[in-house]
Parts: structure tokens; C-alpha cells; sequence
């Protein structure tokens, strides 16, 4: 192996470690906010990703669809809560939250696709449909059952991945996608090439890294969220509502899941079932940091990133299993380190 071929390596796998950083830093906002171990978060990517590829050979991505059925259901769940509780007034709001936003980005969806709209309007498209279906799976999954153990919420997060991935094969057919990279360009530094797009991945990592600093400790809603990772009781009491910070929580997660899926399926190739893959990758990164420290997670993330590079280049066939294999003396060491939890008698 030549410094070229190390350098390549190196770059993709930072490229790569930077959308598992993306995923990992929602997985420990939505962990430590919710109890919620969400595996499923790959789909969101998965989703993202298929669907601006759908876009960019202008056709209808049937994922709308699941967007309006959750948008029904969670709509028609609020006003049955309304109308049982007598608050009347609130139905206008819950008609406005839960149906008209979702059915406009519909509507969007069906006249932009055939009209072969520039790239950037089709990836913000796709971003806004999935960011969508982040508070709505909350309110339908999670939200019955946000005071159940940590085990029954996981247990929730499996089947939603089974669940999304019949959608996935069912809107979009087993064929991988691929697409050409926002950004086609390249950079040489010496006898070193670098793609622009991996400094686009790199460089959004780092974007969103500093915008939720600045949300979680300089915002309203972000010191909310914070408190509720803190401390979930003590939140409730100061007034703080944990089922609308769980939503807030599923919002971001799925907005970043959104983003991070329109950068990944320019540099490799997205099938209807490759969230699994990617969402564990993820929890590996988030584990890295104990669920708990973000930066640790963004850290563990580009290591499972270079290794999965290298590994793919020495033993392909064993990428995977080497990726997994790396990580169990982590988790070895992390379970011998770790202490109860205070709000042990919540999970």
C-alpha cells in the first residue's frame, strides 16, 4: 500500500465516519432525551437517499404516501384526544400541525418531480419528507408507551426498522441507487487528489456540530431538550412536557437523517434495506461515547469510518465483521466502567 491508496482510504473513510458522526450525535439526543435506542434511524437515511434518487430520474417517490397515512393517523389520534377531553379548541392547531404541512410537501413533491428541478430543490424535497415523518413515527410509535422500560421502547425500534423496510422494498424496489455528487469536483494537493464532496460531508459534520452547540446552549427549546437529557423527572416538574420534547428530539433526528442520506448516495450505493448497516454503525459511534458524550460519539464515529475503509480494502468480504469485531473490547470496557443509572427506577 502506497501513501496514495493510504490517503484515499483515509478520506473516504473520514468521508463515511462523518455521516455515522451525523447519525450517532441524534442517536445520543434522542437516547438521553427519550430512553429511546433508535436503530431505526438508518431508515431515515435510507428514505432520504432513495427518494432524491427517485427524484433526480424524475419520477414520484411513492414514500410519500407512508408520509400521508402517518399524517392521518397521528392527526386522527390527537383529535380523538381532543374531542375525549372536551378541549375542542385545540383541533384547528392539531388539523394545521398534522395535516396541512405533510399534504403541502405532498402536493410539492407530485408537481416538482417530473419538472427536472435543480438538485439542490430536489435534495431539500427529500430532506423535508423525512424530517416530517420524524414527530409523526414519535406521536404513532412512542408516544402511547414514552413511560414503558427502556427494553419495550427498543423493542418498538426494532419492529419500526422491519416495518420501514417493507415500505422501503415496497416504494422503491429492490435496485440500489447512486447519483451523481452535489458537488463534481476535485482538489489537487500535490500528488494528492481530495473530493470536493468529501469535504461537503466533512464540512456539514462540522456545521451541524457547531448549530447544536449553539441550539442546546443557547436556545429556548435546546436547553429544554437538555434538561429533559438531564434529568427527566426534575424537567416534568419545572414544566417542561417530555412528549414534546420527544418530538422535537424525532424532528432533528430525522431532519439530520435526511440530510445525511442526500450526501451518502452520492458516494455509494443505497438498496431499500441498507439502513440496518448504517444505524449500527451509528450505535457504535454513539456507544463510543457511552450514549451520553457527543463529542466521544463523533470521535467513535469516524473511527468505525476509517476502519470500515481500510477493512473494506485489506478483506472485503469481511468488512463488516471486522467493524463489529473492533468494537467488542469498547463495549467490554465501557460495561466495566459503567455505573447505575439514577433514574434506574424509570427503565
Amino acid at each position: 500500500m502506497d501513501f496514495q491508496i493510504f490517503f484515499f482510504l483515509l478520506e473516504d473513510g473520514i468521508a463515511n465516519g462523518a455521516i455515522y458522526a451525523l447519525l450517532a450525535v441524534t442517536m445520543v439526543l434522542v437516547f438521553t432525551t427519550t430512553r429511546i435506542l433508535f436503530v431505526a434511524q438508518g431508515e431515515f437515511v435510507t428514505f432520504s437517499a432513495l427518494t432524491f434518487a427517485s427524484l433526480q430520474i424524475g419520477l414520484v417517490p411513492q414514500i410519500i404516501w407512508l408520509l400521508g397515512l402517518l399524517a392521518v393517523i397521528a392527526a386522527a389520534i390527537e383529535i380523538y384526544r381532543a374531542v375525549s377531553d372536551k378541549d375542542f379548541k385545540s383541533i384547528p392547531g392539531t388539523v394545521g400541525l398534522y395535516l396541512v404541512a405533510p399534504f403541502a410537501v405532498i402536493a410539492l413533491t407530485i408537481w416538482i418531480a417530473p419538472l427536472g428541478a435543480p438538485m439542490l430543490v430536489q435534495a431539500a424535497v427529500s430532506v423535508a419528507i423525512v424530517t416530517l415523518l420524524g414527530p409523526l413515527v414519535y406521536r404513532i410509535a412512542f408516544q402511547p408507551v414514552s413511560s414503558g422500560s427502556v427494553r419495550l421502547l427498543f423493542v418498538i425500534a426494532i419492529a419500526l426498522h422491519f416495518v420501514f423496510q417493507g415500505f422501503g422494498l415496497l416504494f422503491f424496489g429492490a435496485e440500489g441507487f447512486r447519483v451523481d455528487p452535489m458537488i463534481d469536483a476535485s482538489f489537487e494537493v500535490g500528488s494528492l487528489i481530495i473530493k470536493a464532496q468529501a469535504i461537503l460531508i466533512v464540512g456539514t459534520l462540522a456545521l451541524f456540530t457547531a448549530l447544536l452547540y449553539v441550539f442546546f446552549g443557547y436556545t429556548i427549546p435546546g436547553k429544554a431538550l437538555r434538561a429533559t437529557a438531564v434529568n427527566r423527572v426534575g424537567a416534568r416538574i419545572v414544566g417542561i412536557k417530555p412528549d414534546l420534547a420527544g418530538k422535537l428530539a424525532f424532528l432533528l433526528t430525522a431532519f439530520i437523517g435526511g440530510v445525511s442520506g442526500v450526501l451518502i448516495v452520492s458516494s455509494t450505493t443505497i438498496y431499500y434495506d441498507s439502513g440496518l448497516l448504517i444505524g449500527l454503525k451509528s450505535v457504535l459511534g454513539a456507544i463510543s461515547g457511552g450514549m451520553v458524550s457527543y463529542p466521544a460519539a463523533i470521535i467513535g464515529s469516524i473511527g468505525v469510518g476509517i476502519l470500515e475503509g481500510f477493512g473494506a480494502f485489506w478483506a472485503s468480504a469481511f468488512t463488516e465483521a471486522i467493524v463489529f469485531s473492533a468494537f467488542i473490547p469498547v463495549l467490554l470496557w465501557l460495561s466495566l466502567r459503567s455505573t447505575p443509572n439514577e433514574e434506574g427506577h424509570e427503565l
